[in-house]
């Protein structure tokens, strides 16, 4: 994921270390000696698994992945994304997750809805924890050691997706001066990972923003992967800003295919030129000559998007970027093929019935719980997806394996529509149920409660910028699971955020509180980031309420 904390990758130091570093990387890649072999490969044979250095399915054919990213843990609401990325011709999509460190943590029936949607769309699903994006405030050793546990928590969840599941163990760590500070967190979590009997296709990201400018993945690959006692190993490079001319591609790749480790290009794009891009369509060709993987950056990313976002995620108004994804010589379309674990699927075509109309109860100020008549299908009904509904507009709320689940982050007398889909495991979707409106109740309050809010621009550049907002308790009893509103006077959007989940109605935004951030203690603070879009004004917000009580501005 490009950060705008990284405008200093094309340091002259960085180039020269990362001259240096090429010639070391052609070094330390050399063909392995016959008498050192590799780790016993294809432990999971079952499913996705490397043969000489090699992705491929249970039955041993070539998978070369041909696909996109997509941010679901920034735009959940976006559940027709998967089916259009599939309509397009893709044959794989990488997924973006949060494990709770920085943005609001994925559960397990989130994660469960997510692979069933890439099953249901015919996509092999590469699962990712953006959380360990390194921004230099973060060790790879903690944030990947946090990775792991995260994955080994979603273990019954992954259990029996090996055929269809990839698990990426964190985008982009740190660790970029010191070998040790990439190489040994990973193989630790690598190992933690087998320890627990997770027998998936690994992916490791290069560490600085996944561009490995230092050459430490390159360098230090071939010990890395024999640490893997399975031989299930898949290594991913960011190519972006270092990668700027075709001869720098063309090395990288070459030496990971004649070493015989697995590779692929785990993000790349854009046409804007203030990161010093390359030639995407060279690492497109490039890739398809060497038959290694490519996923673009990125369907619904914070920066350079496939899709003209303005458009509403409208499949059919491709930005110029996405169309040399897709449609260029060497795009998805001309080059994807479908994964032949699919053969004979969609045999089960019928769809469960809508559930029944759900009913609320336990209504709080901020919370509440929903349930619903069950519905019923054919074969079995596997979940339901819990949407808020207004208008013609949905936003999916939750999902649940049961016939209930409770919705938190509302705001006080608000009047809010829920509605329900039920799923089978083919991934059939019934037809919605009807609707049910609930109020929230007024915000009684706690004696002593009292907020204050700062608001700052972290950072601006042509038509966006980086905002920060702290919410400070300035009360004497503690703050436990919060809603943030106020109304931007410039048109601003928000494109991303951490800390919090962003609802927005024109100027008015509305931010509930992450797991990590939903505690604020007596006289203490929390602090949500994001990113937005503006005009020729950046205005900042006048007022803020939190749960409904106006806050101070500080």
């Amino acid at each position: 994921m490009r950060s705008t904390r990284s405008t200093t990758r094309n340091h002259p130091l960085s180039l020269w270390i990362t001259a240096l570093a090429t010639l070391l990387g052609l070094l330390a890649l050399a063909p392995t000696p016959a008498h050192a072999a590799p780790p016993s490969e294809a432990a999971a044979a079952t499913g996705l698994h490397i043969s000489e250095g090699r992705l491929v399915e249970g039955n041993g054919n070539d998978f070369v992945m041909r696909g996109v990213n997509h941010a679901h843990t920034w735009y959940p609401g976006q559940t027709r994304s998967l089916a259009d990325i599939k309509a397009l011709g893709a044959n794989t999509v990488r997924v973006v997750l949060s494990d709770g460190y920085r943005w609001t943590r994925n559960t397990p029936e989130d994660v469960a809805a997510v692979i069933a949607d890439c099953k249901a769309n015919r996509l092999i699903c590469v699962l990712e924890v953006h959380d360990t994006t390194g921004y230099g405030e973060d060790s790879a050793a903690g944030t990947l050691d946090h990775a792991a546990d995260y994955w080994i928590s979603l273990k019954d969840v992954l259990a029996g997706q090996e055929s269809y599941v990839i698990v990426d163990i964190g985008n982009e760590p740190w660790g970029n001066t010191n070998p040790a500070g990439w190489t040994d967190p990973t193989i630790a979590a690598i190992k933690k990972l087998r320890a627990a009997g997770l027998q998936h296709t690994l992916m490791v990201d290069a560490p600085n923003w996944g561009q490995d400018s230092q050459g430490v993945m390159r360098t230090n690959a071939r010990s890395v992967y024999a640490a893997d006692p399975t031989g299930n190993l898949l290594f991913s490079i960011h190519m972006y800003s270092v990668y700027n001319t075709a001869q720098k591609i063309t090395d990288y790749l070459n030496a990971f295919v004649t070493a015989k480790l697995p590779l692929v290009i785990g993000e790349f794009g854009g046409p804007a030129d203030q990161w010093g891009d390359p030639d995407e369509d060279t690492m497109m060709a490039a890739a398809q000559q060497l038959r290694l993987g490519y996923l673009a950056w990125s369907w619904s990313g914070n920066t350079d998007p496939i899709l003209d976002l303005a458009t509403d995620f409208d499949p059919a108004r491709l930005s110029s970027w996405g169309e040399r994804v897709f449609h260029g010589a060497n795009g998805i379309a001309q080059t994807a093929r479908e994964a032949t674990v699919f053969a004979g699927a969609g045999t089960d075509t019928q769809a469960p019935t809508a559930p029944g109309t759900p009913t609320a109860s336990a209504v709080s100020s901020s919370s509440l719980t929903l349930s619903w008549p069950a519905a019923s299908d054919n074969v079995a009904v596997t979940r339901y997806d819990v949407v808020r509904v207004s208008g013609t507009t949905e936003t999916a709320v939750a999902s649940s394996t049961t016939t209930g689940v409770t919705v938190t982050g509302l705001t006080p007398e608000t009047a809010y529509a829920f509605a329900v889909y039920a799923r089978d495991a083919a991934g059939n979707r019934s037809a919605r149920s009807a609707t049910v409106t609930v109020t929230t109740a007024k915000d009684t309050g706690t004696p002593g409660t009292g907020c204050s809010v700062a608001y700052r621009v972290v950072g601006e550049w042509p038509g966006g910028f980086q905002g920060e907002i702290t919410v400070r308790n300035t009360g004497t009893a503690a703050v436990n699971g919060w809603t943030l509103a106020f109304t931007f006077p410039s048109g601003q959007t928000v494109t991303n955020m951490w800390g919090g989940t962003p609802t927005q109605t024109g100027a008015a935004v509305t931010v509930a509180s992450a797991s990590y951030t939903a505690a604020i203690p007596a006289a203490g603070s929390v602090s949500v980031g994001f990113t937005g879009t503006k005009g020729t004004a950046n205005t900042a917000p006048t007022s803020f309420t939190l749960n409904g009580r106006t806050c101070t501005t500080a």
